[in-house]
């Protein structure tokens, strides 16, 4: 036996590709815009994660090419040693001072900068208490950590305190998604707050698709909500409403100094690329410049909801520019984007292990640049197919 063998023996996607119903690694061969290119054709994107429609801004592109006329492709080391240059200090700046915190820490991918803080900040007898329908980063974060971790039921404040009772008064950390990434709904902090403050925990929340999206100036959940001072730690990312990739954790300055110290994705990891800093910052003065894009980007998000309700979807409690459409089986989910993508809108299908079998879904989301004339060719589509799937 060869640990290879698990490898020769795996035929999941292999069947879904010769059933024709392959719907992963996509390859787009245009900028991420509200129309790309795939295999050719042009299709509507309904997929993005471009929240702020910035991914081609000029300005942004122009940023990244600059800074790497002046410092290279790369930082060649991490962080901790040779790899700080000075527009990682300016950009941590400005988050901080975006989010409401003392100081920020960049990392190069948002990934890491949840595995960054969890693993860094829950020891042994330490607990992270965790929602069902957390990103899986944080997950992860909490495997890498040596806590225990404990979860509670999606949004569900009885269940968070049934979890905190058997803390048992130990040092906890509640971690949560700002915008919960498959289901569009929003996080109940205030609920969690008036849940933790019984148990003395602390809050972190990911940021990760509520940043550029929730509060007038794009700062996130935390600050939507007032919760700036009660929340111990925000995690963020730059591959959305940011238009790069990265990721930032920001809190008070004791605590980003102990990160800085001890957060071996930090440590041992090569820094965020300057391209992606100096694109960051320009997305950054834009968002601000610029806050009728996080109007346009709910006007359309409104739009679309009320569409897909009004002809009979299921979009769950989605409150958000995540819509997703719930659809049943697994095999619907497939043969709908199938259907879709020959009509042209590039959709993401969501099966089983990250939803349960019978409740898949068809993820869409949507970007301030939508033009009102693509949202209804869109909805156009979307009414067609999903008369003939029978799901409306």
């Amino acid at each position: 036996m060869s640990i290879l063998d698990k490898c020769a023996k795996f035929d999941d996607a292999e069947n879904i590709r010769k059933l024709g119903y392959y719907p992963y690694f996509r390859v787009i061969t245009s900028e991420q815009d509200t129309e790309v290119m795939v295999n050719g054709k042009k299709m509507l994107m309904m997929g993005s994660n471009s929240y702020l429609g910035l991914t081609n801004h000029p300005r942004v592109k122009e940023a990244a090419i600059n800074a790497t006329k002046k410092y290279g492709t790369g930082c060649a080391g991490s962080r901790f040693l040779n790899g700080t240059i000075d527009i990682h200090i300016e950009l941590e700046a400005k988050l901080a001072k975006l989010v409401g915190k003392d100081g920020a820490l960049a990392f190069a991918t948002g990934y890491q900068s949840n595995l960054g803080a969890i693993s860094a900040m829950v020891a042994k007898n330490e607990y992270i208490v965790t929602d069902k329908y957390d990103h899986a980063s944080i997950i992860d974060g909490c495997k890498m950590s040596y806590g225990k971790m404990l979860r509670y039921n999606h949004n569900d404040m009885a269940s968070l305190e049934n979890a905190l009772k058997r803390t048992e008064g130990k040092n906890t950390l509640v971690v949560v998604d700002g915008i919960f990434s498959m289901e569009g709904d929003i996080a109940d902090v205030p609920g969690i707050l008036e849940v933790i403050k019984k148990y003395n925990a602390n809050l972190m929340i990911d940021e990760a698709h509520s940043l550029g999206v929730l509060s007038k100036d794009g700062a996130g959940a935390a600050k939507y909500f007032d919760a700036v001072d009660d929340t111990s730690i925000i995690m963020g990312t730059f591959s959305k409403s940011l238009a790069s990739v990265g990721g930032f954790l920001a809190a008070d300055k004791n605590t980003i100094d102990y990160l800085k110290h001890n957060s071996r994705p930090l440590i041992f990891s090569a820094s965020l690329p300057p391209a992606s800093a100096a694109s960051v910052l320009e997305a950054l003065k834009i968002m601000e410049e610029e806050p009728e894009r996080i109007e346009k980007l709910w006007e359309n998000t409104h739009f679309m909801a009320e569409g897909f309700k009004s002809m009979g979807y299921d979009i769950g409690n989605s409150v958000t520019p995540i819509i997703p459409l719930h659809v049943g089986e697994m095999m619907i989910a497939f043969k709908m984007w199938k259907m879709l993508s020959e009509e042209g809108v590039f959709i993401n299908p969501v099966v089983p292990p990250a939803v349960p079998p019978t409740d898949t879904l068809i993820r869409t989301s949507f970007m301030a640049t939508h033009t009102r004339s693509q949202l209804e060719e869109a909805l156009d589509k979307f009414k067609k197919i999903g008369k003939k799937l029978k799901i409306i």
